[in-house]
This record gives C-alpha cells, sequence and structure tokens, in this order.
C-alpha cells in the first residue's frame, strides 16, 4: 500500500499585532469591575505574548479593530455577519496567497497538483478560496477541489486524513492543502466572562501544505479519533445575526484531560518522541501533558505556538507540526492531536523519514 507523506509547511499571519490591544479592549467592555479584574488576572496566565488580525487595533479601547478607513468594531456597534462575511471574503484571499507563496512550489510541483483541500470555520462564500487558489497559482481547471467547512480547531487532522486517502488510492496524487482562518472576525460584543475569556486566546492564521507519495517528511501512518461521550455541547459554533457565535465551557480541560487518561493513548504514549498538540490554550496544554502524563517538555512547540500566535483554529497544529519537522531525526515517530466540537480529539500517527 502506497505511503503518504507530508513533504512541506508554510505558515503565514496577518501584520497586526492585537493581542495588548484585546486585553484593554475587553476589560473596557466588561462592565462589572470585579469581572475586569479575574479577567486581567486571567490574561496574565494565559501564556500568549502575540496574537495576529487582519484588523488594525486602536488605541482607544473603546474601538477595537478597523479595517481600511471607516470599518470599525465599536462597543454597541458590532459590524452584523454580512458585513463581517464581506471582510472574510475580501481578506482571507490575501493571507491565503502569503501562506501559499511560502510553500514555495517549483514549476514541476504546481503543474503536478492533483487536489486542493480547504479547510476554513470562520468565512465562506462561493466560488470560494479554492477557487482563489486555483486562479493564484494556475493550476489546471481540472484539479479536485474539496472545502471542509465549519468542523473548527481539528478540520486540519481531518484534511490530512483525506489526503492521505487520496494518495493511497492514486500514488500519482499531488495535494494542496490550505488551512485557513480569521478568527478576530467573531469578537462579540458581552458581559459574559466565559466568552470573553475564548476571545482571548484566538487569532488569526494560515498554513499551506504538500502532500504526495515522495518520501520526504512525514509519513502519514494512521489516525484516531477520541469522542468523550456527554460533552456534546461543551464546543458550540453557530451563525448568528452578528457574526458566528463560540461557546466554549471551562469544562473542557478536564473532560478531555479525563478522556485522553481513560482512552488507550496511555498505553501508547511512550513509543511518542513528537507531540504536536493543538494549543487550545494553556489549560487545554495543561490538561493533555496531565492526562497523558508527559514529561514537562513533551509540548514545548505547542507552547510556543500558542506564545507566539495563539490559537488559529484549524491552521494551528499544522504551525506545530512545521516545528517539528524542522527538529525531528529520521524514525522518530509522533502523534499530531487537535480538538473541536464533540467534545473530540482527532489523532494522527506519523512518522519521519
Amino acid at each position: 500500500m502506497t505511503t503518504a507523506y507530508l513533504n512541506r509547511i508554510a505558515t503565514a499571519v496577518p501584520e497586526h499585532d492585537v493581542h495588548e490591544a484585546f486585553v484593554g479592549f475587553a476589560e473596557k467592555m466588561l462592565v462589572d469591575p470585579r469581572l475586569r479584574m479575574v479577567f486581567r488576572r486571567m490574561a496574565s496566565r494565559a501564556d500568549i505574548a502575540h496574537r495576529y488580525s487582519f484588523f488594525e487595533p486602536q488605541s482607544d479601547y473603546s474601538q477595537f479593530f478597523s479595517h481600511d478607513v471607516n470599518e470599525l468594531f465599536q462597543l454597541g456597534n458590532l459590524p452584523k455577519t454580512a458585513r463581517r462575511m464581506e471582510m472574510f471574503e475580501k481578506s482571507a484571499p490575501v493571507l491565503m496567497r502569503k501562506a501559499v507563496d511560502r510553500l514555495a512550489l517549483n514549476e514541476k510541483e504546481r503543474s503536478g497538483i492533483t487536489h486542493v483541500l480547504v479547510t476554513c470555520c470562520t468565512g465562506l462564500y462561493a466560488p470560494g478560496l479554492d477557487f482563489e487558489i486555483v486562479d493564484h497559482l494556475g493550476l489546471s481547471a481540472d484539479v479536485e477541489r474539496t472545502m471542509i467547512a465549519f468542523m473548527g480547531c481539528y478540520a486540519a487532522i481531518n484534511a490530512l486524513k483525506l489526503a492521505r486517502h487520496i494518495v493511497r488510492s492514486d500514488p500519482k496524487a499531488n495535494v494542496l492543502m490550505l488551512n485557513l482562518e480569521l478568527c478576530s472576525l467573531h469578537l462579540q460584543e458581552t458581559q459574559e466572562l466565559e466568552q470573553v475569556l475564548s476571545f482571548l486566546v484566538f487569532a488569526d492564521g494560515a498554513a499551506a501544505s504538500l502532500i504526495t507519495a515522495r518520501e520526504q517528511g512525514l509519513a502519514l501512518d494512521t489516525f484516531k479519533a477520541v469522542t468523550v461521550p456527554g460533552t456534546r455541547g461543551l464546543i458550540t459554533w453557530k451563525i448568528r445575526d452578528v457574526g458566528f457565535d463560540m461557546r466554549l465551557s471551562g469544562q473542557v480541560p478536564g473532560e478531555l484531560g479525563r478522556a485522553l487518561h481513560e482512552s488507550e493513548m496511555m498505553a501508547e504514549r511512550d513509543d511518542i518522541d513528537l507531540w504536536a498538540v493543538h494549543p487550545g490554550g494553556r489549560s487545554i496544554l495543561d490538561a493533555v501533558e496531565k492526562g497523558l502524563e508527559l514529561p514537562a517538555d513533551a509540548l514545548a512547540a505547542s507552547r510556543e505556538v500558542l506564545s507566539c500566535f495563539g490559537n488559529m483554529s484549524s491552521a494551528t497544529v499544522m504551525f506545530v507540526l512545521q516545528r517539528l519537522m524542522r527538529q525531528a531525526q529520521s524514525g522518530q515517530r509522533g502523534c499530531a492531536m487537535a480538538f473541536g466540537p464533540g467534545l473530540t480529539a482527532e489523532t494522527m500517527y506519523f512518522h519521519a523519514v
């Protein structure tokens, strides 16, 4: 059976670092001084130094984001969903081109692309990013395109699973994968501390990857999903009148850590050299580390990505894998893991070649 390989990964983020601006904005948004105090304390413990957005942060914290000249995210006047999707349609292709260009496909690779996979849960339009990629790279009109939409943070693992199926069924296939999210687009005005804290970690980013049968990079070995019973409502992501509404329960880390500790992964963890865990937040990484009883430095790459970029939904685990690819030695075994609605952990086992 043909083996599929993740040959290389390129990543990109927008130019504006918005983390400090968001902390100031959120404090001003919260009316209750007690909630402000709790938020400030949690922000200091988030282990995030930078997050990037296609919006430009403003010094007046009553208005957090501006877009071009006139579009502002102002307290009491956040844009409707239609306007947010207009912003996505304009800005997502810019970030896509940045990531795809950094993948640096040569002419042979570009002409050999047979499939384009796109994951995104923060914006949608048609013809969409799949067509934008075909046009930007001048790909053949008969390239097969697939959009993997609204799956959340674990979508990249599912896309890699699909890419593996494609390459195993057709060894001549060359798959270009894009994971792109503009999470900052869906900031909500709220007095619910739990929801404000969820906004504290999310950011914008994109990753472009090449998956082929060429023996280079990381071999995609097997995939497995761990779904936690009775947790269906702990992560929800729904389209509402004022953007997409995320609900992320504070129970997620505890439930996730318990489920991983009780899973068969406990018996497999000693065979894993490289851990590419989606940094959904510091508490998530702490829960995985504790649940699987991992060494303190096992999730170093994930914690570095969290600090430098925050949580970029589906793109984030690819940022972690990119770091591990740079340091991986031939024969080392790894596990990539990302979490999302369900509550589900999607996992991929791989080895370096």
